[in-house]
């Protein structure tokens, strides 16, 4: 354990950091060129024709819904959404083929009674799979699905739906220990009367996705979810979303996802890695959330990128690289499990990172919130490169294992920290090397003796 206050530290290993530390572009080139965009057949509607209204009172959900179900009768098109605020009473339901185009100038918003969202559908909250409230935008089975264009989507999420996370506990209770106790899915029925707030949009088990410089805003719960699906593209889309849990984009048991170009501006996390939760996650360890790029965003928020803490399937082949902040951090990388998840998180590669002021700059813990026994996680194979901190108002680097789990193979390279109260805390960790690692001033020559 070392903490020290405005310390310069560097260090070179005999280790030879180069040959194992250099991103791996070709890996990264690979999964994007394997991503496939939507292929969108030629029909289009305009709600306006199916008697929407861009009024911001009257309710469109019925002309969304014919134009879905037209979508399907003509086995898929664009949905064209145009200038003008549409109240929605209700959720979007997609079918496959099909873009939802919102145009610049148009908004869509959704209502905030909770009775719109019955009756229930199969989703997951907080890694548990259940039956809740739809979320606002949902996809379950479809290919070839899109939401694009200029406008807004409004969930709403800081009135009715806001009020719900004081009520959530005993809900959240039940959700984990049905998860624990391994109850079956059919029995696992919440909705009304237990105030777990839903997600703005999900895509569950959905596979070639575009979402596209759309603004996500006001989302009750987490904004964009990305559940059990694959081959997704996510760019260009920016955020002002600022509620409870709001976090921007949640790959769960999800691979081969590319987030780039993203703004985002959110009350919780910007990117949160996840695998499902203690008992079912590790039940489900054939699916772990792998090949994931972020890449070119701009971050603001809670954290930056997180993996965790609900990653009990796993989470490994992650690539972040060229992106920084544009405000306020908690933390910048988090790598967060606890001893009641299990799993892995591994391969996990961040490079050329800007961060301006932070709590923490780099955090690496298997022992989030001190909770759980019984299934501490493998952490393991975690480069960090190129990475820039003005200040961090608590500590720059830490790393927790368990003395029976050491964190494993923690490689830090052209690191420079300007100012933190706590340099560096490494714990229960073994194989951590560092080369050209700068915390607080630069040292220069010696003095000479006096």
């Amino acid at each position: 354990m070392m903490n020290f206050k405005y310390l310069f530290f560097l260090l070179i290993s005999t280790f030879s950091f180069a040959q194992n530390a250099v991103f791996p572009s070709a890996k990264v080139d690979s999964i994007v060129k394997r991503i496939q965009l939507p292929v969108i057949p030629a029909y289009q509607i305009n709600v306006i024709k199916l008697g929407a209204k861009g009024d911001s009172i009257s309710d469109s959900k019925p002309a969304f819904d014919k134009a879905m179900a037209l979508c399907k009768k003509n086995n898929g098109g664009t949905i064209l959404v145009p200038k003008g605020i549409y109240k929605i009473n209700g959720p979007i339901h997609f079918v496959s083929n099909v873009n939802l185009k919102i145009e610049k100038g148009a908004k869509i918003k959704f209502s905030d009674n909770p009775k719109d969202y019955l009756p229930m559908v199969l989703t997951s909250w907080e890694g548990t799979m259940l039956y809740n409230y739809s979320p606002l935008i949902y996809a379950n089975g479809c290919s070839n699905i899109a939401i694009t264009g200029e406008g807004t989507i409004d969930g709403e999420g800081g009135k009715t739906w806001k009020s719900f996370k004081e009520k959530e506990e005993a809900g959240k209770n039940r959700s984990r220990e049905m998860n624990h106790n391994n109850v079956p899915l059919n029995d696992r029925k919440f909705g009304e009367g237990y105030f777990l707030r839903p997600q703005m949009i999900q895509f569950f088990n959905c596979k070639d996705i575009l979402v596209e410089n759309i603004r996500i805003e006001n989302s009750p719960f987490w904004c964009l979810h990305l559940l059990k699906s694959q081959s997704v593209t996510i760019r260009g889309i920016s955020y002002k979303s600022l509620n409870y849990n709001n976090d921007g984009v949640d790959p769960e048991y999800s691979k081969d996802v590319l987030i780039e170009n993203v703004t985002f501006n959110n009350g919780d996390d910007n990117v949160a890695i996840k695998a499902g939760r203690d008992h079912e996650g590790r039940a489900n360890s054939a699916t772990p959330s792998e090949n994931i790029i972020i890449r070119n965003c701009n971050f603001k928020g809670l954290h930056g990128v997180v993996i965790g803490s609900e990653m009990s399937a796993g989470v490994q082949n992650v690539f972040v690289e060229n992106c920084k902040t544009v405000g306020y951090l908690k933390r910048g990388i988090y790598l967060k499990t606890n001893a009641d998840r299990g799993g892995f998180i591994k391969n996990v590669f961040v490079r050329n990172i800007q961060l301006d002021e932070v709590e923490d700059c780099l955090y690496i813990t298997a022992n989030y919130h001190g909770e759980g026994s019984g299934f501490q996680s493998d952490i393991s194979n975690i480069y960090f490169s190129n990475i820039t901190c003005n200040k961090a108002s608590e500590s720059g680097i830490v790393i927790q294992g368990f003395p029976t789990k050491k964190v494993r193979n923690v490689h830090l390279n052209k690191i420079e920290i300007k100012e933190a109260k706590n340099a560096i805390s490494n714990e229960n960790a073994e194989n951590v090397t560092m080369s050209d690692v700068f915390i607080g001033k630069r040292a220069t020559i010696p003095t000479s003796a006096k």
